[in-house]
């Protein structure tokens, strides 16, 4: 069984099939991707869950666990699939499950990506869910959703929430004292959150940062917010959100990083801790 402490990095955010678009790599053969490499890989699918997947692989002995994303297809903003996916995730890799609140939220932006939806039915897209109702205020859902979080071994993910919710949430998170909360690529531009928000939304002590090299790679973010993020604001976890067909593969996507990292001057201990201590920071029970 493999081990998420000797793992060389943690790779807390990549795309799977079967999801809402075709994908490059199903969930064994993205583990082994990552076994290759000496890392660890947490998956994701906007249809919902791969827990289960993440549990199949890792009885192969493959580095991987799992997430929940709460769209409506999956069941919303509902504690059920939530518990679910909790069970199926087992307690065998010692690691919190991911529950990302929705990502498909009627919020539209122009996307730089070459997709192609996986299956007739998605042809229309998948219906629309936000963390917030038309005042504004966070739906009651959420906050229990929160408060389960407080009980149960899982993250909370902020998802494609704009950076009024964001900001929503955080607060939410702080008063009820939620022990994890992941700020889920926040450059992208459904929420919007450059270094400087930055500075401020995620100085709380439980709250975690995630700077995906998508956000640069598609031109979201420029090379100074992407290198601030990653060299100057606490508890920075570095993912990939890559799975993507017209994207590169692991292998490629870990050479260029260290590329990055180079250029942005970032020391062999920063790198560890936005690469590993902190993801396994956020992640363990």
């Amino acid at each position: 069984m493999a081990e998420p402490a000797s793992a060389r990095f943690v790779d807390v955010h990549y795309h799977v099939g079967p999801d809402a678009y075709l994908r490059r790599h199903t969930a064994t053969t993205a583990a082994e991707r990552y076994a290759a490499l000496g890392g660890w890989v947490v998956l994701k699918n906007h249809l919902g869950s791969t827990a289960a997947q993440a549990w199949e692989a890792r009885q192969q002995g493959l580095p991987v666990s799992g997430s929940i994303v709460l769209n409506d297809i999956a069941g919303g903003l509902d504690p059920r699939p939530v518990v679910q996916s909790v069970i199926q995730h087992g307690e065998d890799s010692g690691l919190r499950l991911i529950v990302h609140l929705p990502t498909v939220t009627g919020r539209t932006h122009r996307s730089n990506l070459s997709r192609t939806p996986a299956h007739p039915l998605l042809g229309d897209g998948l219906r629309p869910l936000t963390v917030s109702d038309d005042t504004g205020a966070l739906r009651p859902e959420v906050t229990e959703i929160l408060r389960m979080a407080r009980d149960l071994p899982v993250v909370i993910s902020t998802g494609h929430a704009s950076g009024p919710e964001v900001r929503l949430l955080v607060e939410e998170a702080v008063r009820l004292g939620v022990p994890r909360l992941m700020l889920n690529q926040p450059a992208n531009p459904l929420t919007g959150l450059s270094y400087q928000d930055l500075v401020d939304v995620a100085s709380a002590e439980q709250v975690y940062t995630e700077q995906t090299s998508l956000t640069y790679l598609l031109d979201y973010q420029g090379w100074d917010d992407f290198a601030d993020v990653l060299a100057r604001l606490p508890r920075v976890l570095y993912s990939s959100d890559l799975g993507q067909t017209s994207q590169m593969d692991v292998a490629v996507w870990v050479d260029r990083s260290q590329e990055w990292f180079e250029r942005a001057e970032l020391s062999e201990r920063r790198i560890a801790e936005v690469t590993r201590t902190s993801p396994l920071e956020m992640l363990r029970l």
